[in-house]
């Protein structure tokens, strides 16, 4: 239960009118067999973050992209800046000074940086054409203010995901927004360059914007949120000032449970080596890259963005293969070439960009979650055990709590969690022997990402070997029994559970 004192002052700040820059009363916003949102209620002041909380599916990214003006509600009103406003469009938003950076990066892959932040804004010459110099110009200029150093005319394709992220970012403020909604701004950063956007963050706050930020990092909350909405299920729970609860508090308005241990590491018993790697490397990106897993054993990878941790992953299931070194599956010296080869050996993979390399997003959940399994059973003479598929898929989206009205739900309408898990539940239908896992709760809320850790240290007890990447290091901490740390495509070193701690793995990532 939240203390009196707590619930004397959520009672008390939601009292408070404040000067509120956006209001927001009585949304609601309902999808084919399901009601996202109903009669949710939402304050954002002037020159202040708020950070909106809550499970996957509590509708928190609906009323965003309601915000937004990229969905309609079906009842409801938004007031901004004491004004009543109906959005047709997001453009119609932007126009109106609401900017919001998705989770899901919306950047042209192949037009330059300058390109993507000034696009519909082109400066043009005397002919009416686009004058390039001019906008490389303005862009530095608006990357000089923001501290960031990128090449204006280099393509975006060419950037990591961070260096994307931070372009994203730029862009939004280039725009002059009075309200900024940032979805997981941090989910792709480094530390340092989460410090960075901290900075940017309070520079813009001090302007007197409205910053929306939607976060499961209950440390970036108390780092840099005045405020906090909670949601669950659709429906609006608590707003509070984040300076007078805690972060039990806000798990328990977040989940209506308590979360007693977030690594539920099991003891396992480790077995035989089940992959061994030896000077493994792929030209230019990593070299020389040498361990092993045993059945029951969890390694995690950690290492700085650009250390080459999700690299190693791909050259090990084939989707970019090793120019040297070899691989052993039980002993045995294994050409993997291909997601196939890997695959026909036992190997399974969840990719770190559930949108880009995972989701086929316009397909089914269900299409989603079979894709894999269909590829080597339930297939009798050329045609699918469709019935037999289908009770698998059901009794894995009751095992990994999928929110979804059903399987037939495609997946692209649901929350970024939820599409996770589904794509977990896609490789758990192949019972692999060996599962690598990158970023595996990445984007999954507090409650989720409980239940994926029980489920992985389950399947470790079964004798899956698991190697997990991650850039949470107390995730790689508390899950793994040995780590393996990365810096810039070289193994830098391996350290067994009991001597591992976060100075000791940031020591060697920054080798």
């Amino acid at each position: 239960m939240i203390s009196n004192r707590t619930q004397a002052a959520i009672e008390s700040y939601t009292h408070g009118r404040g000067d509120d820059l956006l209001v927001v009363e009585g949304i609601r916003k309902e999808f084919p067999g399901v009601v996202a949102l109903d009669d949710v209620q939402f304050r954002l002041k002037r020159g202040t973050v708020h950070a909106l909380m809550g499970e996957n599916g509590a509708g928190k990214s609906t009323l965003m992209k309601i915000i937004a003006g990229i969905y309609t509600p079906d009842r409801g009103s938004l007031h901004l800046r004491g004004e009543k406003i109906a959005l047709d469009s997001p453009l119609d938003a932007l126009e109106r000074g609401i900017a919001m950076i998705h989770q899901e990066l919306n950047l042209m892959p192949f037009m330059t940086v300058a390109e993507n932040i000034w696009i519909r804004r082109e400066p043009t010459n005397r002919f009416g054409l686009v004058d390039h110099r001019r906008m490389s110009r303005m862009t530095r200029e608006l990357f000089d203010r923001l501290h960031i150093g990128i090449d204006p005319d280099v393509e975006v394709q060419k950037l990591t995901v961070a260096a994307r992220q931070m372009v994203e970012i730029a862009k939004a403020v280039s725009y002059q927004s009075d309200v900024l909604i940032m979805d997981e701004p941090t989910s792709a950063l480094t530390e340092h360059e989460v410090e960075h956007l901290f900075d940017i963050i309070r520079n813009l706050r001090a302007q007197g914007k409205g910053i929306v930020y939607i976060t499961h990092k209950m440390n970036e909350l108390f780092e840099i949120a005045d405020e906090f909405s909670v949601f669950r299920d659709g429906r609006y729970v608590a707003t509070h000032a984040s300076a007078d609860v805690t972060r039990d508090d806000i798990i328990r308005m977040m989940v209506g449970r308590e979360i007693t241990d977030m690594f539920p590491k099991e003891e396992a018993k480790i077995g035989d080596v089940v992959l061994s790697v030896d000077k493994l490397a792929v030209n230019g990106v990593f070299h020389d890259i040498s361990f092993e897993v045993r059945a029951g054993e969890i390694l995690g990878i950690a290492g700085l963005v650009g250390s080459g941790r999700s690299n190693v992953a791909e050259a090990l299931f084939g989707v970019t293969p090793a120019t040297s070194g070899t691989i052993r599956i039980r002993g045995k010296e294994t050409a993997i070439r291909s997601p196939g080869d890997a695959m026909r050996n036992g190997m399974a993979f969840l990719t770190e960009d559930r949108k880009e390399t995972g989701c086929f997003l316009i397909l089914s959940v269900l299409e989603n979650m079979q894709i894999a399994v269909l590829h080597n059973t339930h297939v009798r003479g050329g045609f699918v055990d469709q019935p037999a598929v289908n009770r698998l898929c059901e009794d894995m989206k009751g095992l990994l709590r999928i929110k979804t009205p059903n399987l037939h739900e495609r997946i692209e309408n649901l929350s970024g969690g939820n599409q996770q898990k589904a794509l977990i539940a896609r490789w758990l239908l192949i019972k692999p022997s060996i599962l690598i896992l990158d970023e595996p709760t990445r984007g999954i809320d507090v409650g989720a990402k409980a239940e994926i850790h029980r489920l992985i240290s389950r399947l470790a007890g079964q004798g899956v070997a698991i190697i997990m990447i991650s850039s949470e290091l107390p995730e790689v901490l508390g899950m793994s029994d040995r780590i393996m740390v990365m810096h810039e495509g070289h193994a830098t070193g391996i350290l067994d559970r009991a001597e591992a701690d976060q100075v000791r793995i940031m020591e060697l990532a920054a080798k």
